[in-house]
């Protein structure tokens, strides 16, 4: 089984606009919502690929029910802790011609201790050997930096595998409970690391014991670190629509690979295929698995 996990889930919502300009009054020509928050995305990629998962989160007040229903109603089975709060939305502006957009995120409601305890409870009881977890997005407010560490150990203390994809003090803390993956952007590998170089960057992450790393490169596509070796995987040509939760797609596809037993570079390129996809869709949308699969002949490997 697949399992994702999201602390600070929201409601994506998108405003298409003739074009983004400032100190003036923007006029929507289309609006949509979408399930948002990196595990909810992951999970919705993995429906599309038809692969049955469990989307664990924190949610709260009618977004949180909003949030319950259209994952179910996917097809996604889901997980909830509730809180007393409500779940933030999450807006992006776009213009027409796709051009660059803006995007706004909310902090999210605080999370209690008791909540955050309820959460790892929840956990500790779903997990199996050879289960796969995703692990992803920022931590709420009222959540330690050390929680994803926590969350990790217990997870691969029962035989579970992780993928963690955060950034800053999450990540730093969450790297020293060894997670399996780790899927970070270049800038956060060199803040993380503290070097510039990426070949020094890399060798710092191998010697804290992480050596298993699927770096995301934007519209370049990704790079592969596995156990020291490095390839290159280019994404295909697309026109982007929108890029917001492509690089969650292109986590949910390279799980999606390791879950069935692929190599860590098919499960790349089935990654990379799903990350174009979405980001040549409206909104928060993640296409169709027909269309994957005509991109995964176009990814390239270096």
């Amino acid at each position: 089984m697949i399992y994702t996990v999201t602390l600070n889930p929201a409601i994506d919502r998108e405003y298409t606009v003739p074009e983004v300009t400032l100190d003036t009054v923007l006029r929507a020509s289309q609006t949509r919502m979408d399930p948002g928050g990196k595990g909810f995305n992951v999970a919705r990629m993995l429906n599309v690929l038809g692969e049955s998962c469990v989307a664990l989160g924190i949610v709260g007040g009618s977004s949180g029910k909003w949030l319950e229903q259209k994952l179910e109603a996917q097809g996604i089975e889901t997980s909830f802790v509730w809180l007393d709060g409500e779940t933030r939305t999450n807006t992006t502006v776009v213009p027409a011609d796709h051009g660059e957009h803006l995007k706004v995120n909310e902090a999210g409601p605080v999370v209690s201790s008791i909540v955050q305890d309820l959460l790892l409870e929840r956990v500790v009881g779903l997990v199996q050997e050879g289960d796969w977890w995703v692990v992803a997005g920022s931590l709420p407010p009222g959540v330690p930096a050390g929680y994803y560490r926590t969350l990790i150990e217990l997870i691969r203390d029962k035989g579970g595998h992780v993928l963690l994809d955060t950034s800053r003090a999450p990540l730093e803390q969450g790297c020293l409970a060894r997670p399996d993956w780790i899927k970070p952007n270049l800038p956060e590998v060199q803040a993380l690391t503290g070097e510039e170089d990426v070949d020094k960057a890399l060798n710092v992450l191998a010697d804290r014991g992480v050596r298993n790393s699927l770096i995301s490169l934007g519209k370049d596509g990704a790079m592969l670190v596995n156990e020291g070796k490095i390839n290159m995987i280019r994404s295909p040509e697309i026109v982007e629509k929108n890029p917001v939760g492509a690089g969650d797609a292109m986590v949910g596809g390279f799980v999606w690979g390791l879950h069935r037993g692929d190599s860590p570079l098919d499960a790349c390129r089935m990654g990379i295929a799903c990350g174009a996809m979405a980001a040549s869709q409206p909104g928060t949308d993640f296409g169709t698995s027909e269309g994957i699969m005509a991109l995964l002949e176009k990814v390239g490997v270096e």
